[in-house]
């Protein structure tokens, strides 16, 4: 295989891998393509935000300005805050992650490219329904925190909290699917020889960051279910009259809103650690102790959301932890810039563009820091809180922490999927104007804050000493701005007339630049083997020898999409990932989806179920499409290596998906029964007098129905172990009819026995419960009926048996979060009356 002559390599690779046109590139999976669009989008929602953002400025740069009103103030603002932290940061972070992630890890693909594409669908269709609101003037109005009660239906009675609450929701399944999709991919879809210790650390940042938004974004989704369903059917969750409380919302709202941060930190901060070795022209000092922090800072950032809190009434020793707390972040950060200064100081650092952001970004973000410290001590916070300054420290924490290093990624890493080189004095006229806008507006608006200027007021009396900086901060916006419009055309200038190069330009030494430029569908001709942490200083010609088919899996003699999947741990190969052709699924299934999110928008509750059942049919064939009717062989992978197909391999990333969406889920489950007890032990008048009324017969019969469907479901996936079909087919039905029973017994407590949930929290909160309990019962059943059918139609053998351990692993962890949510809603003080 190594003979073929690389240019028949890539013929025969390109055939299989390229992307469709026209129409058909709606069906496109291929992770260069939903990156890039990714990419494209965000930076897209970001000039809109930045338009925003001026209109905001021009609002406040003089006093009593008849420029704004109110009402359109507050949209303005509002969406100002949306777009920048759910339409652009999260999503910027998916599409690098989606793009970068298989050419640093010397794969051809994620391990769901689906997935990514169905992700990419949401994000696009979740932002239309909020920008068109704008559109329709109909915004939300809130703020972006959605702070209740004023974004209770009481005092937004239209439906323009209802846009943020929904659109963001349809975002954030985008957020989870890419979490998703980019721990498994880290974790099994690497190259051969590619131990944990081995992967680069930009890998690591993105699986640490992947992780904290599978725990971190439930809590507000679950927040965003709760107050529109408050808003639509009138569930008392936040209204302290019926026995909700609105801090509730602050606490679900901010036990995402901070870790949120690091979240959008942690990648920004990975690019620094790609880029500072490159440029310095040396390794990285302390790789452990970089990992280390990156781990300790994803723990501590859950220990900090009461630092958004501090002026609600916190007790006085919850105050005293969470500001130790909120301080105590600052050691695994101050390690990294250690480890970065370190790197600089022994190496011969390059003055390049890439640099001279990253040196924008240690000048701004370290000011950042200082400010957030300021911020966790108690007593100053109180006097900032809710001022402008607070508002110069968020954007120094923002955009000095993330986008000064996303513009130093995109100078780096754009040549890849460009071809080409920058226009480096376009580049560094809008460095300048960046740099030198972005202190003009935000470091004068932090005396602004001391000033005593509050944040979020549309205008402000002339003679309180606010005129002056106001002024200085709105010229600075423009000259800011100017200096965005100018790295756009800088980027336009760098497509048309850019340099043209082959590899690697820069002298990095990672397997991003094993590949030639721009990057080919399919990334790498064959797979490499490392055996270093640094594979190009090992081996400068490891590009010409990946084209030659020198590795794994060379060319496409199979005409199937193949990447390696190996080992999590030690890298070693374990089988081959064959990876879905171009499909329509994502598009359609994101689009029933987007029928339900509308109807529901406009109140036809009824009539939105038929996108969730649209949205149901793709998804059941989205996985009807998957294995196969007959066990395969094995593969024959190069260098006498001979390895099984992914669906026939006991550790195939299907399964390993489906266990890290269930701790998403788990972390949903946990916010809700935080939200109860939060309700039980601070809300007013609880218990009331109308409680859950059920008798122990009817408790223990729907127990016995969620742990008979949970143990029927493993003795099925045991007797496929087996071979046993008969007893495979059998306890298969035994665990969806155990389900379906269950599913009536719960639908009997919410109907009969459980209280209103209209006249009082309790119920309100009760019925979520079981609703939580009920919707997953009925998952259940189409699991297991799913895998039932698997089973008539010859797709399940002892060999390929991941239809049988899903349908297992999703009805033991109903069996155990619907028990908890039993056990919790009926044993609580006073539950039996």
């Amino acid at each position: 295989m190594s003979r073929i002559p690389p240019i028949t390599l890539h013929r025969a690779l390109h055939a299989v891998w390229k992307a469709p046109r026209g129409p058909g590139a709606l069906s496109a999976v291929n992770h260069s393509v939903v990156g890039r669009r990714f990419i494209i989008t965000a930076f897209v929602f970001f000039a809109i935000g930045g338009l925003l953002a001026m209109l905001i400025r021009a609002q406040l740069a003089r006093p009593e300005n008849p420029f704004l009103g109110a009402d359109a103030y507050n949209q303005i603002f509002t969406m100002h805050g949306t777009v920048m932290m759910f339409l652009f940061a999260i999503p910027l972070i998916e599409g690098v992650a989606l793009y970068l992630l298989p050419k640093i890890l010397g794969a051809r693909d994620l391990a769901f490219p689906r997935l990514s594409a169905f992700g990419y669908w949401c994000y696009l269709f979740g932002g239309t329904i909020i920008l068109a609101s704008m559109l329709m003037g109909v915004a939300p109005d809130s703020g972006w925190f959605m702070y209740t009660p004023l974004s209770s239906s009481t005092y937004t009675p239209g439906v323009n909290a209802d846009v943020w609450l929904l659109g963001v929701t349809f975002v954030e399944i985008s957020a989870i699917c890419a979490a998703v999709e980019i721990v498994v991919t880290i974790l099994k879809v690497r190259t051969a020889g590619m131990s944990l210790t081995r992967m680069p650390l930009m890998a690591w940042y993105l699986l640490v960051t992947a992780g904290m938004m599978l725990l971190a974004f439930p809590p507000l989704i679950l927040g965003s279910v709760l107050l529109e369903l408050e808003r639509a059917f009138d569930w008392p969750f936040f209204d302290p009259e019926r026995g909700g409380a609105s801090l509730l919302w602050q606490h679900l709202f901010w036990l995402f809103g901070h870790p949120e941060v690091y979240i959008i930190f942690l990648p920004a901060a990975g690019a620094v650690t790609t880029l500072i070795p490159v440029f310095a022209r040396t390794k990285i000092v302390g790789y452990g102790w970089i990992v280390a922090a990156i781990i300790s800072l994803a723990f501590l950032s859950f220990g900090l959301w009461v630092h958004h809190m501090f002026t609600v009434g916190i007790p006085h020793l919850a105050l005293a932890f969470f500001s130790a707390a909120s301080m105590l972040v600052a050691v695994p950060t101050a390690i990294q810039v250690f480890a970065w200064t370190a790197t600089l100081m022994r190496g011969r650092p390059q003055m390049s563009l890439p640099m001279l952001y990253l040196m924008g970004f240690f000048s701004v973000f370290i000011l950042g820091g200082l400010t957030g410290v300021m911020l966790a001590l108690v007593p100053f916070n109180w006097q900032a809180h809710d001022t402008h300054f607070v508002v110069a420290h968020l954007h120094y924490v923002l955009i000095g922490g993330f986008v000064f290093p996303m513009l130093a990624a995109t100078s780096y890493w754009l040549p890849l999927m460009t071809g080409r080189m920058p226009v480096f004095s376009v580049s560094r006229s809008a460095f300048w104007l960046i740099f030198l806008g972005f202190h003009g507006t935000f470091l004068i608006m932090h005396f602004t804050g001391l000033l005593g200027m509050p944040r979020r007021v549309f205008t402000y009396e002339g003679g309180l000493g606010w005129d002056a900086p106001n002024l200085i901060s709105s010229i600075g916006s423009f000259v800011m701005a100017a200096g965005f419009a100018l790295f756009v055309v800088d980027i336009v200038l760098q497509l048309r007339f850019g340099r043209r190069f082959r590899r690697n330009p820069w002298g990095g030494t990672g397997l991003d630049w094993a590949m030639p430029a721009p990057a080919p569908s399919y990334n790498f001709a064959s797979l490499p083997l490392v055996t270093s942490r640094d594979p190009l200083e090992d081996n400068p010609r490891l590009g010409a020898d990946i084209a030659a088919g020198k590795g794994y899996l060379a060319g496409a003699p199979r005409a199937e999409m193949e990447t390696l999947c190996v080992d999590m741990v030690s890298g070693e190969p374990d089988h081959v990932l064959l990876l879905p052709k171009n499909d329509y699924t994502p598009f359609l299934m994101a689009g029933g989806l987007a029928v339900f999110f509308v109807l529901f928008l406009f109140s036809a509750y009824a009539f939105s179920l038929v996108g969730v059942v649209i949205a149901a049919v793709f998804g059941w064939r989205w996985l009807w499409s998957l294995g196969a009717r007959t066990d395969p062989e094995p593969l024959d992978a190069g260098h006498g290596l001979v390895l099984p197909v992914h669906y026939a391999a006991r550790s195939a990333p299907t399964i390993l998906g489906l266990k890290y969406f269930l701790a998403a889920n788990a972390a949903f489950f946990g916010s809700l029964i935080f939200g109860y007890l939060f309700l039980w032990t601070t809300a007013p008048d609880w218990p009331p007098p109308d409680i859950l009324d059920i008798d122990l017969l009817r408790l223990a019969t729907l127990a016995a129905g969620l742990a008979g469907a949970g143990v029927l479901a493993r003795l099925a996936r045991r007797a496929n172990d087996k071979g046993d079909a008969r007893w495979r087919m059998l306890a298969l039905a035994g665990s969806a009819l155990a389900s379906l029973l269950t599913l009536a017994g719960l639908g009997a407590l919410a109907l009969l026995n459980a209280p209103s949930p209209v006249s009082h929290a309790y119920g309100a909160i009760t019925m979520a419960v079981i609703g939580y309990a009920g919707l997953h019962v009925l998952l259940g059943v189409l699991f297991t009926a799913y895998a039932l059918a698997r089973h008539l139609f010859g797709y399940v053998s002892a060999v390929r048996s991941a239809d049988m351990r899903g349908a297992e692993i999703w009805q033991a962890y109903t069996a155990i979060t619907a028990l908890a949510g039993l056990a919790l809603i009926v044993l609580m003080p006073g539950a039996f009356g």
